[in-house]
């Protein structure tokens, strides 16, 4: 099968032999994979991945048990042991013996074909488009977010970033209030929320904002090592940042305002896919605005270097012919 392949250097496209489902698992036929910040990361050195990368994608299973055959799916990314005590806890996103798709120790979605356990699948409904179920995975890690911090009815809420994750955040957070403000550094993008009620600030142009005023809940998605400086300084004391950003740079700063301002710093990760298909069913979130480009597999060079770029989106990969 065709399947980008990165050896630790450099990515290229290459001939390698399709998986075969172990048993539990089935093999998928990947239609659409999308480029997300973190494999942009993989390329610097994030996770030290060898291997196929890509983790969001939808496609229809083509071997495994006969109620799942001829399924359009997606597809959790962690495959847990299913034995330790973080697995018996329900936590298995938090395996310690975990390997995550085109992210750690498991081929991913940028190929033709890759494997999941059946246990990690979800049915696409019918009324949801190929290029919306692509953006599954990364529309569940927003939706993560309402999971792990109450948001109330017209609560104050500062989102730092305007790219793919932080547009996804954008559209997850207004369904719990009105009261949201996306800070970003590109006008385009920060102009494709407006629609949606959204107000909008140049992160260049916030100056100094009065204490009073501050948010008690910034959530930090610029995919940037100085994301989490400018949280803090927005942050009102004793409130929350939630925290979105993954990256190979090592951030060097002063951490001592999380202390001085007695504020809550919350990680949050990978988010429940039915939720978000759920939400694409019934028409209460859109995404498909978000999709910039759609490329082959031979085309990726120029699909990264346009997923790289301050324009671009969602870029996709077509991965069938």
């Amino acid at each position: 099968m065709k399947a980008l392949f990165f050896d630790g250097k450099r990515l290229s496209l290459r001939e390698i032999k399709t998986p075969r489902p172990a048993k539990g698992e089935t093999l998928i036929q990947v239609h659409y994979a999308g480029i997300c910040n973190t494999d942009l990361e993989i390329f610097r050195g994030y996770m030290n991945f060898k291997g196929v990368p890509g983790h969001e994608f939808v496609g229809e299973v083509i071997k495994g048990p006969a109620e799942w055959l001829g399924k359009r799916v997606v597809g959790e990314i962690n495959l847990a042991c299913g034995k330790c005590a973080f697995c018996r806890a329900r936590l298995e996103r938090h395996c310690p013996k975990r390997t995550v798709l085109g992210i750690a120790g498991k081929n991913g979605a940028f190929a033709e074909y890759l494997t999941l356990p059946v246990s990690n699948l979800h049915q696409v409904p019918r009324s949801v488009h190929d290029y919306e179920a692509v953006l599954v995975e990364p529309l569940a890690a927003a939706l993560r977010i309402l999971d792990q911090v109450p948001i109330h009815k017209d609560q104050p809420v500062w989102l730092l970033g305007d790219g793919k994750l932080a547009q996804l955040i954008a559209r997850a957070v207004r369904l719990k209030t009105k009261n949201l403000i996306m800070v970003g550094k590109h006008e385009k993008k920060l102009a494709l929320v407006k629609y949606l009620g959204i107000k909008t600030r140049l992160a260049g142009q916030l100056g100094n904002i009065d204490p009073m005023k501050k948010p008690e809940l910034v959530i930090e998605a610029t995919g940037d090592e100085s994301g989490l400086a400018q949280a803090l300084k927005i942050c009102k004391p004793t409130g929350t940042i939630v925290l979105k950003s993954t990256f190979h740079a090592q951030p060097r700063m002063d951490l001592s305002q999380l202390v001085v301002d007695e504020l809550h710093l919350i990680g949050s990760r990978c988010g429940d896919f039915r939720k978000a298909l759920k939400l694409l069913a019934q028409r209460k979130t859109h995404v498909l605005d978000m999709i910039t480009k759609v490329y082959e597999l031979e085309d990726f060079e120029a699909a990264f270097k346009k997923a790289a770029s301050r324009t671009a989106l969602k870029v996709l990969f077509r991965c069938q012919k």
